[in-house]
């Protein structure tokens, strides 16, 4: 059912993947659009489908947001174009492979900035005027990463543990506020963020779900204000993640560092 008031959602990373699923159940749910992202082209494209297919107005920020001040941007431009959001998805992020020792550092910071620091700065800037309002919520895209450390992903998986932490936290302290902040963890999913990462041909990403699947599990849960929510994770994922807290860390380590390893061709 759509709504009878149109509301807005802001979705960082809305090019592509599980933020351009995002937006399409915004879309179909009513909601109008702030689309952020590098690929200008590519959310015009989608600007056009959703607002032919289902009569919402997109707008298009077009922001690198591993830059420190494109967050404080993206939420001034929004003021500028009188715009009011009442989702905030902090869907953007990237990871790499390889040891900590050999990647280079400019790729860590941008990931720590895009993964950490545009996530907290977003959420820092709304979450005043949602709690002021009484109403609002907010979507952090998380990992099961930031349940375990990852040796081939040492940064990656260190910024998902800051994301869930970070997410979990503000849901508890804004109870009985009117808003609510949940935190998505997404299985493998077939997409271009895997690509990105070089993790398509690892174990790791043997099997893989639908942006799709996650992007509903992860709406429906956010609509339901729940804490955290799993999407597109096998019956057998969710029982490793699980473990994890159980299983001696560095046993750990080494199931985490095989299944990151390239496999032989």
């Amino acid at each position: 059912m759509k709504n009878t008031t149109t509301k807005t959602a802001l979705i960082t990373g809305a090019s592509s993947g599980l933020g351009m699923e995002l937006a399409r159940l915004h879309a179909q749910n009513g909601d109008n659009l702030v689309l952020v992202a590098r690929s200008v082209g590519k959310m015009q494209e989608l600007k056009e489908e959703l607002e032919q297919a289902h009569g919402i107005k997109a707008f298009i920020i077009g922001k690198d947001l591993s830059l420190p001040t494109a967050p404080e941007e993206v939420y001034q431009e929004v003021k500028a174009m009188g715009i009011d959001i009442e989702y905030l998805i902090n869907n953007a992020g990237f990871g790499g492979r390889g040891t900590f020792a050999e990647r280079p550092l400019e790729q860590e910071m941008m990931m720590i900035n895009v993964d950490i620091v545009a996530l907290t700065k977003l959420t820092k800037l709304y979450l005043p005027e949602f709690i002021g309002r009484g109403h609002g919520r907010i979507l952090n895209v998380s990992s099961p990463a930031g349940e375990m450390p990852g040796p081939l992903q040492a940064v990656y998986y260190a910024s998902k543990a800051y994301v869930t932490s970070l997410s979990n936290a503000v849901w508890f302290e804004t109870q009985g506020t009117g808003v609510t902040v949940t935190t998505l963890l997404p299985g493998a999913m077939d997409s271009g963020f895997t690509r990105a990462s070089d993790m398509q041909d690892t174990k790791l990403f043997e099997r893989m779900v639908s942006p799709a699947i996650v992007a509903r599990a992860g709406f429906d849960g956010m609509m339901r204000g729940r804490m955290t929510v799993t999407g597109g994770l096998t019956f057998m994922q969710k029982i490793f993640t699980n473990m994890t807290h159980f299983i001696p860390k560095k046993m750990l380590m080494k199931q985490i560092y095989e299944m990151q390893q390239l496999k032989e061709k």
